[in-house]
């Protein structure tokens, strides 16, 4: 079922081009049928919390009821968290599909490209080389089945960017990865909650540094690929979207700071001429209130913080992460591979349960915008 040594020795050294991995493709179209959206979930770090959220999510009835989920990761760190939760799940271990899969509710499909990972590769906390650079081919693999309308969508588990970057990884996280192999020009960071969906203007930046890197093109580019996103993967006839302030009491006519008066204000004035319904800038101090209760849709913060504290605040356990503007649906859980919980079994699955469940329905609705367009 795994491939010969000759077939692993022409992976190169990011494991793109693997030989199998146009057989990993052609052969899931065959084998995943079914109404339910197909969801490639990818393991990321193998010695963290990533196999063992997966296991209580993919175990978890909400999320058998919405997707068919297939793991992209490593069997023997997928069967080491099975064992700790004492889950009644069995695996299907596979280079690649060339068989028919029974989508049962215990069973599920975890492809390994590259192969198998020793024990000693995958000790809590500890990646070796070999896990890093497989971290990275999961990744490559669950986009390629996406790009190619095998996968419907991909969930993310978490990576460790430092251990990556010490084995050649040269992006600064997931979603700058995602953006090289997906093409996509732009990409916006949105936090999703059940009440709350913030997206960010800037995202890891020094306070001090926020002001000189907010400019009127890149704003508006985030409140539109939001406002579209809202419509098209969140299944909303029109978006309210609400863009916050970056000055105490929206600068209070300009005593607090200029940016409203001549960058904030007039991108949202340039929204008046189109579909969607932009409003703002809001005091941030009110305006996550206000959505919370229903007033908005989703809220473009200006920088990390303003917009992470609420949603964490309010939806700590069920933040998910999108990336939005990737010709691809992903979420990913919000938060990190917790070394120090790992192998404890510990791990809350909440933000895992909430990713798959809302790349389903990203999917759902993505699907029926396109036959609403008369797209395939």
């Amino acid at each position: 079922m795994f491939p010969t040594e000759r077939e692993r020795a022409n992976v190169d050294a990011t494991g793109r081009g693997h030989p199998a991995e146009s057989a990993i493709i052609k052969d899931i179209h065959n084998t995943m049928r079914n109404n339910s959206p197909h969801i490639a979930i990818t393991m990321g770090d193998p010695t963290g919390v990533g196999p063992e959220v997966i296991v209580k999510a993919v175990n978890a009835p909400e999320v058998r009821e919405c997707c068919l989920p297939v793991v992209i990761g490593d069997p023997l760190a997928m069967k080491r968290a099975i064992e700790l939760l004492g889950a009644d799940l069995d695996i299907i271990a596979m280079e690649h599909l060339t068989e028919d899969i029974p989508w049962e509710a215990k069973s599920i499909p975890v492809v390994a490209p590259g192969g198998l990972l020793a024990p000693s590769d995958i000790e809590y906390g500890r990646p070796s080389a070999s896990a890093c650079k497989a971290t990275v081919r999961y990744i490559e693999t669950a986009v390629s089945m996406a790009l190619e309308g095998i996968a419907d969508g991909i969930t993310t588990a978490p990576i460790n960017k430092a251990n990556l970057h010490k084995h050649g990884f040269n992006f600064p996280g997931h979603t700058e990865f995602l953006q090289d192999l997906t093409g996509a020009p732009q990409v916006v960071m949105m936090l999703a909650g059940p009440r709350l969906r913030i997206t960010l203007a800037t995202i890891h930046e020094a306070i001090a540094d926020v002001p000189a890197l907010l400019d009127a093109a890149h704003l508006h580019t985030v409140i539109r690929i939001t406002a579209e996103t809202m419509i098209r993967d969140f299944g909303l006839k029109e978006a309210r979207i609400a863009v916050s302030a970056l000055n105490p009491h929206a600068g209070e006519e300009g005593r607090f700071g200029r940016e409203e008066i001549d960058l904030i204000g007039p991108v949202v004035d340039s929204f008046r001429a189109t579909p969607y319904h932009v409003s703002g800038p809001y005091s941030a101090d009110t305006l996550f209130y206000r959505a919370y209760s229903g007033e908005f849709d989703a809220v473009v913060a200006m920088y990390h913080d303003q917009g992470l504290i609420p949603i964490k605040l309010a939806h700590f356990h069920e933040a998910v992460n999108v990336s939005l503007g990737l010709p691809i649906i992903r979420t990913s859980v919000d938060h990190g591979t917790a070394y120090d919980l790992a192998g404890t079994g510990k791990a809350n699955p909440g933000s895992m349960i909430a990713a798959l469940r809302l790349a389903a329905s990203m999917a759902r609705n993505r699907s029926a915008s396109r036959k609403d367009a008369g797209q395939p």
